[in-house]
């Protein structure tokens, strides 16, 4: 039976640079790079070496503790180089593409015939099981373990997010055959949670043999996390498994056409471009070809995926895996006079998330220009009740990030560790007084979980 949740926690980060609905296609990049490091505690066992020529769909790597998890090619080119570390840790693998790419030529393959077993198999050895991950830990999930509910996140209430009623328009099909594969993984329920606050499009309102939620409220509503915390708790010892939503339909359209197409339909933000609108690439796509020209001041900093959880990269970087967004604000590494721009100023031109600003008052539904600075130095971890304001669960958050911190493992296990992700953390992250980064402490926290008690 579906259900309704009303959120009365949250908070809207108001910016500047929201895409437009036009979609552009991206000329083919010279070189592309797939990111052992976007796959949080897999150690990749290379199965192509420099030099080598690979077709798209070819395996790269795979999981070192876990051979049947295969990471493949998103195009076809030669292995340009594999980009170490510290202690030589594969950062990246960069892939010289050729200059024709062909993404046709392959055959269906007819879900509605398989059992759960056929359709694991599928995935895994295609290289597309990687879009498949797992609460708790927020890990790419464990093919043997057994999930109660797969959940389907409709939509993305983050800052400058994608809108996935446009990225998805007229793909009904492709997100329809992803779910019909999805729902032979689980004995329990598939889960598609939609925005209440607007209407949805018909990609997802018509999806079939699925349960259809629905979510009010300000980021983070569209949180898998928050989802799964109001409609299907997890408890120690179960298992949920997440999926994007464009990514069922990147599942989708392999069932559809037995091909292996990491084509994805991405958003560039920012309050720095000049057109932020829609561009079609591949995943691992070089930036600098999406980028060109678009933007319009020197000192910025250029994020694969949103402002709250994505990461910083160089103007000559990659698109993360499981980024649908670029985002590109100022560095906030220059000085601010205190008078109009520094802590005494009126605020007018600052967002607010109190009412201590006159914006706040002011402003109305303004978007600000906003960038990179803190504001501050980390400082004394103090209880201010700022956290609890924007976190929507029945959690303690103060309390379970110094549980973390600390290392306290029956104290994050008491305090619900096992229903939480770093992503879900972010705004508390933000509005946090004491700049503690917090979603690198409940990352700690469940890797020790991880190690030491699944």
């Amino acid at each position: 039976m579906s259900k309704t949740v009303k959120l009365r926690k949250g908070l809207d980060i108001r910016l500047l640079g929201v895409a437009n609905k036009i979609k552009t296609v991206a000329a083919l990049p010279e070189t592309i790079a797939i990111k052992p490091t976007d796959f949080h505690g897999m150690v990749p066992k290379m199965v192509a070496k420099e030099g080598d020529h690979v077709r798209m769909g070819d395996v790269i790597f795979h999981d070192k503790y876990n051979e049947k998890i295969k990471y493949a090619s998103p195009a076809s080119g030669t292995v340009q180089s594999v980009v170490r570390g510290a202690k030589r840790k594969i950062m990246a693998v960069v892939i010289k593409l050729d200059a024709e790419q062909n993404f046709e030529g392959g055959t269906p393959i007819d879900v509605s015939s398989m059992s759960g077993d056929q359709v694991k198999e599928k995935l895994l050895a295609s290289g597309l099981w990687p879009f498949i991950k797992q609460r708790p830990i927020d890990i790419v999930a464990n093919p043997d373990n057994e999930p109660k509910a797969i959940f389907i996140s409709a939509f993305d209430s983050s800052p400058l997010a994608p809108d996935y009623d446009y990225v998805l328009h007229g793909r009904s099909k492709e997100f329809q055959a992803g779910l019909d594969a999805l729902t032979k993984l689980t004995s329990g329920k598939v889960h598609v949670t939609l925005n209440d606050n607007a209407p949805a499009d018909e990609t997802f309102t018509g999806a079939q043999g699925v349960e259809i939620n629905k979510i009010r409220g300000k980021h983070p509503a569209g949180n898998v996390g928050t989802q799964i915390h109001h409609f299907d708790p997890i408890n120690k010892g179960e298992f949920v498994w997440v999926v994007n939503a464009q990514d069922v339909a990147i599942i989708g359209r392999y069932f559809l056409t037995g091909v292996y197409n990491l084509k994805r339909k991405i958003a560039i933000t920012g309050s720095e471009l000049k057109d932020p609108h829609y561009v079609d690439t591949i995943i691992g796509a070089n930036v600098s070809v999406i980028l060109d020209g678009q933007i319009t001041t020197d000192n910025v900093r250029i994020i694969s995926g949103n402002v709250l959880t994505g990461e910083k990269i160089e103007n000559d970087g990659y698109l993360g895996f499981y980024d649908n967004q670029i985002t590109v604000i100022p560095e906030g590494d220059e000085l601010k006079f205190v008078m109009t721009k520094g802590w005494m100023s009126p605020g007018l031109d600052k967002f607010s998330n109190n009412r201590l600003l006159l914006s706040a008052w002011f402003g109305g539904n303004k978007r600000y220009r906003m960038d990179t600075n803190t504001n501050g130095e980390e400082r004394a971890f103090v209880i201010t009740g700022e956290l609890e304001k924007v976190f929507p669960f029945d959690i303690l958050p103060m309390q379970l990030t110094k549980a973390a911190i600390t290392d306290d493992i029956d104290g994050m296990e008491n305090l619900g560790i096992y229903e939480v992700a770093p992503e879900d953390f972010a705004l508390c992250e933000y509005v946090c007084t004491s700049k503690i980064n917090i979603q690198d402490k409940i990352r700690q926290g469940l890797d020790l979980i991880h190690k030491e008690c699944m």
